[in-house]
């Protein structure tokens, strides 16, 4: 087994040994491959991973008309983020405010039956979002805990006005916990524009805001929305790396995305094998302007907008 493997990676191999159905087998496997280091030493492993894949994969179209399940939503850009939340709660208005996405959206509960993507463009880097059919009470699909485990994160949405909110809030957290998946760090209290939304809003800090960062928005009328593209990197955990050729201009336009807490040597590896094999050292600049940059180690921890120089 290849060494320096992901948290991430680890949970969805647990998950894979656990599945019990060929749908199960196959989300765990395809969290398995976007989340394995790709570098010179998991070669094999991904090479495995894949052939997995394609025989699970081959294995399911035989049983039926589908390859993948049909709630499978293949990961893009940056990370994917689920909107988790009850009915009326507004996602499927939040979606449509921040992506291209143009979900089912109207006054009536349960409008989201099929998990809907779209992208959002956080400065120069895409966020995939993913509005879910509601958590609540009286119905919940079956099959949501498989898409919010295959989620890098969730984000709790409520609407700030409804007078069943603190129940909301509550029911939700106990329904993922019960699935064993993780509870959102991120509250979005939707509706924000209304009479009498800033009071419950405040109560609803008051109340949770030890357990939630908080935040009060209007998916209709754009209240805050420009401070999630923000929220949403940071849940992720992500950084940018821009990197340059000696002696030239640095690219702005096209950063490598890491996670927090990776170095110059998981950069080196993410923009070619080779590089993390034969580098000799890298400079690092914290800003276009800089001339001479620092000489750092290849276990130097990277912080978002660093710009690398390596040198082979």
């Amino acid at each position: 087994m290849a060494a320096n493997l992901s948290p991430e990676f680890l949970a969805a191999e647990r998950d894979y040994q656990a599945a019990r159905t060929q749908a199960e087998r196959i989300a765990a496997l395809a969290r398995m491959l976007s989340t394995v280091p790709k570098h010179k030493g998991t070669e094999k492993l991904q090479a495995d991973i894949k052939r997995r894949l394609a025989q699970a994969r081959r294995e399911s179209a035989k049983g039926g008309a589908h390859a993948v399940p049909f709630y499978f939503v293949e990961k893009e850009g940056a990370g994917q983020l689920v909107l988790l939340g009850p009915p009326n709660s507004g996602k499927s208005q939040l979606l449509c405010s921040l992506t291209h996405a143009r979900p089912e959206v109207a006054p009536y509960p349960f409008t989201t039956r099929m998990p809907t993507p779209g992208m959002m463009r956080f400065e120069d880097v895409q966020i995939q979002l993913i509005d879910l059919p509601p958590v609540s009470p009286e119905f919940t699909e079956a099959w949501l805990p498989q898409v919010i485990r295959n989620a890098d994160a969730g984000v709790l949405v409520v609407d700030v006005n409804d007078p069943a909110i603190l129940d909301e809030v509550e029911f939700v957290p106990d329904i993922l916990s019960a699935a064993r998946l993780p509870v959102p760090k991120v509250l979005v209290a939707n509706k924000a524009d209304l009479p009498g939304a800033c009071g419950n809003f405040d109560a609803l800090c008051d109340l949770y805001g030890s357990r939630y960062r908080c935040l009060a928005v209007s998916a209709l009328s754009g209240i805050n929305l420009d401070q999630l593209g923000r929220e949403f990197f940071e849940l992720l955990g992500l950084v940018r790396i821009y990197t340059k050729p000696p002696g030239k201009k640095v690219d702005l336009t096209s950063p490598f995305v890491l996670h927090r807490g990776e170095t110059v040597q998981d950069a080196a590896r993410m923009v070619h094998k080779d590089f993390a094999e034969h580098l000799k050292y890298a400079r690092l600049f914290r800003g276009p302007g800089e001339r001479e940059g620092l000489m750092v180690e290849r276990t130097h921890v990277l912080e978002d907008a660093d710009i690398l120089e390596f040198h082979l």
